[in-house]
């Protein structure tokens, strides 16, 4: 079947735009590779998307998959291992041998937070471990919780923090920060905050599927120390899913650089959602970047 919008990626972005690509009449199938919702699934409490008052990620990621298939968008389970065109139609490939084709098509691939990779981070998502500040940073008021991390995002979520928690404790690996100068120098000034470099984080440590505390090796000397917390807000970063896709894309650090509207160099290709270069990734961004994205792709395919 020719479709008018493939979607690849079926998170908030993606979902969001098979809504508007099928209330506006298009045909649309949702190309995903693990399970829809992206990592908004994974949240055991969203309270900052409006409307919903306090919803877990998965209930939220669910109802936006009932919306999409009610509206008549077709799914269809599969990695996208490449993309090209030709005559004006598009065909993704995916690692199963399938091939599906489409007039028009908007990568929502999303990013992936880097994560520590030790024992228990997975456990302990949502019941002590986090990756977003915004997102998570009100479940820990008035508690103690720990940042790690040495960039600009993770002095910012820092900062943040100290406005909730009773302290807050940035851990770096190095005894220097890649952050602003400015950025440290806010942070130190507050009086609930504490540096502790160089260290590194070896273990996790947990009571009743809870964390309690981690487990630090001074990063030269080696030197065991175990501090207390009741929250870890990993800030390592993001790695967009954009690699399969690199030679159709203009990249800055990863990212697809377009605009809000999703338009990219290529006719008929367009982006939306955390793979989207921009400055502030949410879960309202992300929707709003696939209704964005999807309006585009109608557009395009109204001239073509």
């Amino acid at each position: 079947m020719l479709y008018d919008i493939l979607i690849i990626g079926g998170g908030p972005a993606g979902l969001s735009a098979a809504i508007y690509g099928r209330r506006s009449g298009r045909s649309v199938l949702i190309l995903e590779k693990e399970g829809f919702g992206g990592q908004i699934a994974f949240s055991p409490r969203v309270e900052n998307y409006p409307g919903t008052g306090s919803i877990s990620g998965a209930a939220l990621a669910d109802a936006m998959l009932a919306q999409a298939l009610e509206q008549g968008a077709d799914t269809e389970v599969g990695t996208v291992t490449s993309l090209a065109c030709e005559d004006g139609i598009w065909t993704a490939l995916t690692d199963d041998g399938e091939s599906y084709r489409g007039r028009s098509v908007i990568l929502a691939v999303g990013a992936e937070h880097r994560h520590l990779g030790l024992p228990q981070e997975e456990a302990l998502l949502g019941s002590g471990i986090s990756y977003c500040a915004v997102c998570d940073g009100d479940f820990y008021r008035g508690k103690r919780v720990c940042v790690c991390g040495g960039g600009d995002s993770a002095l910012q979520e820092a900062i943040l923090l100290c406005d909730i928690a009773k302290s807050v404790t940035l851990i770096h690996r190095r005894s220097e920060f890649r952050a602003e100068k400015a950025l440290v120098e806010r942070f130190r000034a507050r009086e609930n905050a504490a540096v502790l470099t160089p260290y590194n984080i070896k273990e996790l440590l947990s009571s009743e599927g809870r964390l309690t505390g981690l487990s630090l090796a001074h990063a030269e000397s080696g030197e065991a120390r175990r501090i207390d917390c009741d929250g870890l807000f990993v800030c390592y970063g993001q790695t967009p899913a954009t690699a399969p896709f690199r030679e159709l894309l203009e990249l800055e650090g990863g990212y697809a650089a377009a605009g809000e509207n999703g338009v990219t160099a290529q006719p008929g290709l367009f982006v939306a959602g955390d793979c989207r270069k921009k400055s502030v990734r949410q879960l309202t961004t992300a929707v709003s970047d696939g209704a964005n994205a999807a309006m585009s792709a109608v557009h395009y395919l109204e001239g073509n």
